[in-house]
């Protein structure tokens, strides 16, 4: 019984220490000092326009207009709130109303595609989260909810992802970045919004399991279904290399993803099924990077010469962030019920606590970080930008090897996420 605390107190102090070592404050200074360069390049602020892309080359961003067909616009407002949350500038903090408040008029007009999730978590969400003082943000976002449900087939049991395109794919089609989508609709169940809202989201990512899977846990990018019976036809890929390749950032929206419905449900068959998505996906990364950081696909025939995607290694250090906690959680919930029905412990047991997945996830976010935090990758004076590496649409030849605004979101979202883990440890 004492050995079993023994032995999780020691796993929690190795966790702690190897996190410590990591200079998590060293780089969210470094991140303020870039969001400050940024914001002086964009000033007088023409809130309209957000940034998204400093392609190979250039030094400044390039900006697309805000209330548009432009999925990054939640972005850099999330960036500044989460600054804030850090820095407490009020510079940054005048900027993170500005240019969040410019979306609201996309929670009322009529939805373009599933995007709407993406914009609005990390823009009026990221802002509810670090300045309670905004309470005019939740109406908002509880619209966008209701807006998002308008995409909703019952047939196919999932959201339509591009209504544009359902005749290019022959039906139905969901993308694994709906899944960071669903979000918004459990939010907004749990925050005053129609309980239809949180089933809708429940039934998306059930059969988003089902059908957009390889049998080792590999996603798909696209999954087409019956518009009218809500068959699944087949999976095949958009943004990645082929229909059968593992396309970095897919996989990592899918960690992410059922990560986040997790912490909604607490159904442990999401939680089994975010960790199946993590394995292959850090069993794939070692087979195929000379670091903790993707290639943008990792079945592209050029191996290591391939282009990487560092936008996938932050959603998914991030990830794994959260995902560790909650089996750490799950850890000492069971070890509590064999304190309390136990005087002696079998010796599989005992060997059961060497294979602790919390902390094996968690050194990988941080490795990635700390990989994600050298000069390979940080722009530092190259450009105003957190991060330089990623990959957006490479079928496209579109934003390769570029800083692309998502990648710095997510990047100081661990940080943050590893700074407040520390200090729980």
């Amino acid at each position: 019984m004492k050995r079993i605390a023994f032995l999780l107190l020691c796993t929690l102090l190795a966790a702690n220490i190897q996190s410590q070592a990591f200079d998590v404050d060293k780089q969210l200074d470094y991140c303020h000092r870039q969001v400050m360069k940024s914001l002086q390049q964009l000033r007088p602020y023409d809130f309209t326009q957000e940034p998204r892309n400093i392609l190979a080359g250039q030094h400044t961003w390039n900006c697309r207009k805000a209330v548009a067909e432009e999925w990054c616009s939640g972005f850099w407002p999330g960036i500044l709130w989460m600054d804030y949350s850090y820095s407490h500038s009020a510079e940054v903090l005048h900027a993170a109303k500005g240019y969040t408040e410019v979306l609201k008029p996309l929670a009322y007009q009529p939805i373009y595609d599933h995007d709407l999730g993406f914009i609005m978590i990390g823009s009026f969400g990221k802002g509810l989260t670090y300045n309670a003082m905004q309470p005019i943000y939740r109406p908002i976002l509880l619209a966008a909810a209701d807006s998002l449900a308008t995409l909703y087939n019952a047939k196919a049991g999932t959201i339509l992802s591009w209504p544009r395109h359902v005749k290019d794919y022959g039906g139905h089609n969901t993308i694994m970045d709906n899944m960071i989508n669903l979000d918004l609709l459990f939010w907004a169940a749990a925050n005053g919004g129609s309980p239809l809202l949180r089933q809708i989201a429940i039934n998306h990512a059930t059969t988003t399991m089902r059908h957009h899977f390889r049998p080792d846990g590999s996603s798909y990018h696209v999954a087409v279904y019956d518009t009218l019976s809500g068959q699944f036809l087949r999976g095949q890929t958009h943004q990645g290399y082929a229909d059968s390749s593992m396309w970095s950032r897919g996989q990592s929206w899918a960690i992410y993803g059922y990560t986040m419905v997790y912490r909604w449900t607490r159904d442990p068959l999401f939680l089994k099924f975010a960790q199946r998505v993590a394995d292959i996906y850090l069993l794939r990364l070692s087979q195929t990077s000379d670091d903790m950081i993707p290639l943008w696909d990792m079945d592209d025939p050029r191996g290591r010469q391939a282009p990487k995607d560092a936008s996938a290694a932050c959603v998914v250090a991030s990830a794994l962030i959260e995902l560790s906690t909650y089996l750490d959680e799950e850890r000492k919930d069971n070890s509590d019920s064999q304190l309390d029905t136990n005087n002696s412990l079998p010796d599989a047991a005992h060997n059961h606590l060497d294979a602790n997945p919390a902390h094996r996830y968690r050194q990988a976010a941080i490795d990635m970080l700390a990989d994600l935090s050298t000069p390979r990758y940080q722009s530092r004076d190259l450009s105003t930008a957190f991060l330089l590496h990623s990959t957006g649409h490479h079928p496209a030849g579109s934003e390769i090897d570029a800083s692309i605004i998502y990648a710095d979101y997510y990047y100081l979202e661990a940080l943050l996420r590893l700074k407040g883990l520390q200090q729980h440890l």
